[in-house]
């Protein structure tokens, strides 16, 4: 971690000074409201305002301090502030800003880092574009499809998010985010993710009855498609419900593609650059995409994305095929050569893989004893915990997984929800978080489930008592203390929005 007082996280979280949200964590919340839209989200679910971060945790304006099970939405794998990134930015910030597309040390070392660092035979043979965010890239990744091929029509499947701006709405599946976001163009042609949990096309046996399906679309003239020019997968479903397909999906999928000259693209936005424990998640069944979407974590927290093609795709592109001002940013692209380093650099990629299935192994325990949750899922440090009404009937129960988000963060843990119900809790810890508060995250997991089983859905105040289910769960939360009721999820099931 590093031995520098701020490498690692506070090690006293969670600590909870004030029930949130405190006065002054209210002051801001109010303030924000005043001047910002109101069509931001995060500060309904998590009512704080930050002071400061490190490591796997952040301190609230009050004094708070929590564990960061978020991370950013999987944009912070080195947690915050990590002390090696904060030396690439601040020797950088000391050259230059901005540079256009002109080069400079940062913009080659980045480059040079990234190819050595793709899978397959996408490493030192690959070509790069530069973009902003994950839909930016998403977007370009199509657009470049269309132009190798020369043909239009993209596979997507249920439950994929993509972005939410200009063409890459099309691309994500759920209603909400194109009754916001409307947009007209693009050729989409969506597939049934196999889920086993869930399964359709006989997902809970293999990937068969998918790829028959997709060649039912290619081959059938009446199946409504006339053409496809790539499918845009995530090899692990993110914003979905954190969906484990079967271990022959992405070989199947690439074979399929490969016989009818059709382009692979993986969106690795989430779950790249170790969140799955190997550096992408591509790699665990041994497949190469003939386009990569790279984003989150590459910036380290500052908005950089990136697609990465294979070198012979296209003769040549021409110039201006996608333009943005702030493209390969210096300050950026500094931190990106430093997060590469740290992932290839050690053994954080395999403890990453080690101590994510112990974690599920846990929380498959805890399943155990709380019939709530049908269903544990993932790889490394992406994990799902899916909550039903009913084990045999497998019904989604959306609310009970937003009254553990409740009850988790009265807790001090700091949990976000997925799924097309927002019936999945999903641990996207930093992969830097230190064994001792992972344990702690783990032990407020299991108290919240405890109380809601005892109360109902929704947990109640604890009324002036320390939670009780877990012993010595944290000497930090002070049993004076009484722990807010969360309020009682409504509204439609609609999946929320991460980003």
């Amino acid at each position: 971690m590093g031995d520098t007082p701020d490498s690692g996280s506070y090690p006293d979280a969670p600590r909870i000074l004030h029930p949130p949200p405190g006065p002054r964590s209210r002051e801001l919340l109010a303030q924000q409201a005043k001047y910002e839209t109101d069509a931001v989200s995060y500060s309904h679910y998590f009512p704080i305002a930050i002071e400061s971060a490190r490591g796997a945790t952040v301190e609230d304006v009050d004094g708070n301090r929590f564990i960061d099970w978020v991370a950013g939405i999987s944009v912070l794998n080195l947690g915050h502030r990590h002390p090696r990134l904060v030396a690439a930015l601040e020797a950088q910030s000391r050259k230059v800003w901005h540079a256009l597309e002109l080069p400079t040390e940062a913009r080659v070392e980045f480059l040079k880092e990234l190819e050595a660092s793709l899978p397959g035979s996408l490493r030192h043979h690959a070509r790069i574009f530069f973009t902003v965010t994950g839909g930016d890239a998403v977007e370009t990744a199509v657009q470049l499809a269309d132009h190798a091929t020369q043909r239009h029509g993209t596979v997507t499947f249920s439950g994929a998010y993509h972005g939410v701006h200009g063409g890459a709405i099309r691309l994500t599946s759920g209603r909400r985010y194109h009754q916001t976001s409307p947009f007209a163009g693009g050729v989409v042609v969506r597939v049934p993710y196999p889920d086993p949990y869930r399964p359709i096309l006989g997902s809970d046996q293999g990937a068969a009855g998918t790829i028959e399906y997709l060649e039912h679309l290619i081959n059938d003239p009446s199946s409504g498609v006339d053409s496809m020019s790539a499918v845009l997968v995530e090899p692990i479903l993110g914003e979905g419900g954190y969906v484990v397909p079967p271990d022959d999906f992405l070989p199947s999928l690439r074979e399929f593609c490969d016989r009818h000259g059709i382009l692979l693209i993986a969106d690795e936005v989430q779950t790249g650059l170790g969140r799955t424990g190997k550096m992408w998640a591509v790699e665990h069944s041994g497949v190469t995409p003939d386009i990569m979407c790279i984003a989150k974590t590459i910036g380290g927290g500052i908005p950089v994305s990136v697609v990465a093609y294979r070198d012979d795709l296209v003769k040549e592109l021409p110039r201006g095929f996608h333009i943005g001002t702030y493209r390969g940013n210096p300050l950026a692209l500094a931190v990106g050569t430093e997060v590469l380093k740290v992932l290839r650099e050690g053994d954080l990629l395999a403890r990453t893989l080690r101590r994510g299935q112990r974690t599920q192994e846990r929380f498959r325990d805890i399943g155990v004893r709380h019939p709530s949750i049908g269903n544990v899922r993932g790889k490394g440090f992406m994990i799902g915990v899916e909550f039903v009404q009913d084990p045999k009937t497998r019904a989604p129960w959306g609310d009970r997984a937003k009254a553990m988000r409740s009850a988790l963060f009265a807790r001090g843990v700091l949990m976000h929800t997925a799924g097309a119900w927002d019936q999945v809790l999903r641990f996207m810890s930093p992969l830097v978080i230190e064994d001792e508060l992972l344990e702690r995250g783990l032990q407020a997991f299991e108290d919240a489930i405890e109380t809601l089983d005892t109360s109902g859905n929704v947990p109640a105040a604890h009324h002036g008592k320390a939670p009780t289910g877990v012993t010595g769960f944290h000497p930090s939360v002070s049993p004076e203390l009484g722990l807010p009721t969360p309020a009682s999820p409504s509204g439609p099931h609609l999946t929320e929005p991460s980003e």
